[in-house]
């Protein structure tokens, strides 16, 4: 089960230790990857899931947290990510762009707190905050294309070596 979690965050102290985590984790994927239902109480806890061809997305709550909402961020984040990889959610489109599934999860939830249930205003708000890669990140050529790009355009072809210029 470890090399099957790609992702998990936990916004309070019920499993403390990543021991317990991986505990739960795994007793939450035993007691719902052979089920059709989308619901599920556990340890006091409601989980609501979805399966799509090899992963399982969970968003879980307290038993007092209304599973309307719950769903509500689940269908966010799949709809999310179903349009930022073209429909394609698998594990190894997902593995590809995981960066797409931070971004996702980090515009839909804040420290527990659901932020956005709209998956196109989350898409949106993920290619923006794509274009606004840190420096250290950035590949050579985008490190090129964001300083040399412009120099190009301003007379500097002269003095510049063709090495350096953008094309």
């Amino acid at each position: 089960l470890q090399s099957l979690i790609m992702y998990s965050s936990y916004y309070d102290d019920t499993y403390p230790t990543v021991k317990e985590q991986k505990a739960f984790e795994k007793n939450i994927f035993n007691k719902t990857h052979r089920t059709d239902s989308e619901i599920a109480l556990l340890e006091g806890l409601t989980v609501v899931y979805k399966s799509n061809i090899d992963l399982f997305f969970y968003v879980i709550g307290s038993s007092h947290e209304n599973e309307l909402m719950l769903m509500a961020v689940l269908n966010c984040l799949f709809d999310s990510l179903s349009q930022m990889l073209r429909k394609n959610v698998e594990r190894r489109a997902l593995l590809e762009n995981m960066e797409g599934l931070f971004l996702a999860v980090d515009e839909i939830v804040d420290g527990g707190v659901i932020l956005e249930s709209d998956p196109q205003q989350v898409v949106h708000r993920v290619a923006l905050r794509g274009d606004d890669v840190p420096l250290t990140e950035q590949t050579v050529t985008q490190v090129r294309k964001t300083f040399l790009a412009p120099l190009s355009a301003i007379k500097f072809k002269n003095w510049l070596p063709p090495s350096l210029l953008w094309p």
